[in-house]
């Protein structure tokens, strides 16, 4: 008996530090690896790099290519490729509104994906994708059911184009109204610059060259956009 009670105390114990251990990882996983100083004019570079990417995905028609540019000038690595890791069993009924926005009757099938698209360990973004089955090629689908790829790779041969529906910033590193303001004097106690998760979000319809849309996408852009060393002042 006695040496039951030690062994389910060792267990518990060693439950506990894995816990602790698996904690302290997770910690380490959302620490940014380049995290950039606190202060107006590391803000207001911040505020510049997102007004960036949002420009270049508002110019182009692939998130996915966009992505991997993205990578290669900002070395995040190398070789610079954006990797898709599918979300299983997450599943989105599509609205009224986005069969709408799709074009298809309310018998149509759309099908549900949801992927992460990351470079070199750094999450980018996540993706929620209903798209209509029935205009893309047999083999194009059979890709999206059977493997990782991200959706703009694998329809890529269709020449899509992109029409964009909203696109808001979820996080601004300066205050409304910030020019209009005299200009803070810079911190000197080294604190680091807090972002949140998401930072920018973007939803927009895929269409073929003839018009018919065949995806609607929501893409949620992270703080890891940004995990790259600062520019220098």
């Amino acid at each position: 008996m006695r040496y039951k009670m030690r062994f389910d105390v060792a267990k518990k114990s060693a439950f506990a530090i894995a816990l602790l251990a698996l904690s302290q990882t997770a910690i380490a996983d959302e620490t940014p690896q380049h995290p950039w100083s606190d202060g107006f004019i590391s803000r207001l570079e911040a505020l510049a790099v997102l007004e960036t990417l949002n420009s270049e995905l508002l110019s182009h028609d692939s998130a996915t290519l966009t992505l991997d540019r993205w990578c290669d000038d900002h070395h995040l690595a190398s070789p610079a490729r954006i990797i898709a890791e599918r979300i299983h069993g997450a599943e989105k009924e599509p609205t009224a509104e986005q069969r709408q926005i799709l074009g298809v009757a309310a018998s149509e099938p759309i099908r549900y994906r949801k992927v992460r698209l990351s470079c070199g360990g750094h999450v980018l973004s996540e993706a929620d994708n209903w798209y209509v089955p029935s205009r893309l090629t047999p083999d194009m689908n059979h890709v999206l059911d059977t493997t990782d790829t991200a959706f703009g790779r694998a329809v890529q041969a269709l020449k899509f184009r992109r029409r964009t529906l909203s696109a808001k910033l979820l996080w601004s590193p300066l205050p409304r109204n910030w020019e209009m303001a005299p200009i803070p004097s810079e911190k000197a106690d080294g604190a680091s610059l807090s972002i949140p998760h998401e930072v920018l979000q973007h939803m927009a319809v895929l269409t073929l060259p003839d018009g018919r849309p065949i995806s609607q996408v929501v893409e949620t852009y992270t703080a890891e956009i940004l995990d790259f060393p600062q520019p220098h002042h």
